[in-house]
């Protein structure tokens, strides 16, 4: 064990000089006004008080005792969530839940697809009812303070979508990956991780295709034209090949109270979607900021770039979960009842793998992230200037809207921002968009040209 958290480290050391060119890309060319801005939210936070409100995003006195509570909740249940999974993976392979799934699956049929998909269907139940106490008690802390308006029946409606497409799409990457297995002993997390990527890139392409599943969606020109004329003068504004046909609402208004948008899709299938919460609560020059930082995503390759770092996190994933497999196989394949890698009982040691270096691979996949969303933020409020009157103030109040909505935390623990976020906080956002401004005498903007 001792050699494998070795070769953990090294990968993650030799990974960190492939990504960190990547990640500090923006940071490298950071301008003035930007440097400015950042140090003016960094301090603006280290002179408030910890869950405690800032002078640029404050909640009510019970509101903030709501977002308080929420972050105290999150932050246990996120770190309960990932040890529980790991921890109920062991339990099922000591206790042989695993090896009775397998030779449930094996019993049942002589042909291999139907032991696959058996042996899946299996794991995903006992999953899904592991998995089950902690979602509920998430629900329904939802559904206490307002952030869902989801009936239980919906809900429940959601999770069987969820189950039958993890089952069906999962059961054809099981079986390929098993048929690889056998077919490479010695290379097979190189050859599946080869074979995973055209299955990135189309599950990216179909997503748009899929999320219909769960949301209705509606053109947006078609439902608010004056508000398309409006996201239409961003488009211009950054060249971009954005059609209003390829701009969406989603009616999230029938199970969400938050607001959000996002860009969605790849190549042809690639489109904006604002979701109606956000048409609600938000003024118009706020919404054309939100939608000029899912703009800046577009630009500025964040779906590309997004794609490399996933490829480059799934390649260290497989590497390291070919060495545990074999590893814990050697190890404990007896007790487990799991004699080599071409059971399917491997796939939960696969699994377990994946759980434990993805736990630790966290902060990193989430920086990468903090990035990106930071530089779109810059970017949108760039692409506003001109088109608003004051587009400083359109971003505090934009973050200020979003912040409330979702009982956001002001000012989080530095910790939990920099293992779970994958947004810079609300507070530092808001902070930042006041700050920045660089249209004063003697600064730049980033990614436009100054008039």
């Amino acid at each position: 064990m001792l050699m494998l958290l070795r070769r953990f480290a090294l990968i993650v050391f030799v990974a960190g000089g492939l990504l960190l060119p990547m990640v500090l890309t923006g940071c490298a060319s950071e301008t003035p006004a930007e440097r400015a801005a950042n140090v003016y939210a960094s301090q603006e936070l280290a002179a408030a008080p910890l869950h405690g409100n800032i002078p640029d995003y404050s909640l009510s006195p019970e509101d903030l005792a709501k977002s308080q509570h929420l972050s105290a909740v999150n932050e246990t249940m996120h770190f309960v969530e990932l040890a529980w999974g790991i921890v109920s993976l062991l339990l099922m392979l000591w206790l042989g839940v695993i090896a009775w799934m397998r030779d449930t699956a094996v019993k049942a049929s002589r042909n291999r697809w139907a032991q696959g998909y058996l042996f899946l269907l299996l794991y995903l139940i006992a999953g899904f009812l592991l998995d089950l106490p902690l979602d509920l008690y998430g629900h329904h802390l939802s559904l206490q303070h307002g952030l869902s308006v989801q009936g239980w029946g919906s809900w429940f409606g959601d999770q069987a979508k969820a189950f039958a497409l993890t089952w069906v799409i999962g059961g054809l990457l099981l079986m390929l990956l098993f048929w690889i297995i056998r077919k490479f002993s010695r290379s097979w997390w190189l050859v599946f991780w080869c074979a995973s990527i055209p299955i990135v890139l189309f599950g990216i392409f179909a997503a748009p295709y899929v999320e219909p599943l769960f949301f209705h969606y509606e053109p947006l020109q078609k439902t608010d034209p004056v508000l398309v004329a409006q996201l239409e003068r961003v488009v211009q504004k950054g060249h971009m090949n954005i059609p209003p046909d390829r701009m969406f609402l989603m009616k999230a208004s029938a199970k969400l109270t938050t607001l959000n948008a996002d860009v969605e899709g790849f190549g042809s299938s690639k489109r904006v979607v604002v979701w109606d919460t956000s048409i609600q609560k938000l003024t118009p020059d706020e919404i054309v900021f939100v939608f000029g930082h899912e703009s800046g995503h577009y630009v500025l390759n964040h779906i590309v770039y997004g794609v490399l770092f996933t490829l480059l996190i799934l390649l260290i994933s497989m590497y390291l979960g070919y060495l545990f497999v074999q590893w814990a196989l050697a190890k404990f394949g007896g007790r487990w009842g799991i004699p080599s890698q071409t059971d399917w009982a491997a796939l939960a040691v696969l699994l377990l793998a994946f759980s434990i270096f993805g736990a630790l691979l966290e902060p990193v996949e989430n920086a990468f992230s903090r990035h990106d969303e930071h530089a779109a933020d810059v970017y949108g409020e760039e692409a506003i200037h001109g088109l608003v009157a004051d587009p400083q103030t359109t971003a505090v109040k934009a973050f200020d809207v979003l912040g409330k909505t979702s009982f956001a935390d002001p000012n989080p623990s530095p910790f939990y921002e920099f293992w779970t976020y994958s947004h810079p906080s609300i507070g530092r956002r808001a902070a930042f968009g006041k700050a920045y401004n660089p249209w004063a005498p003697g600064m730049e903007p980033k990614y436009f040209k100054k008039p």
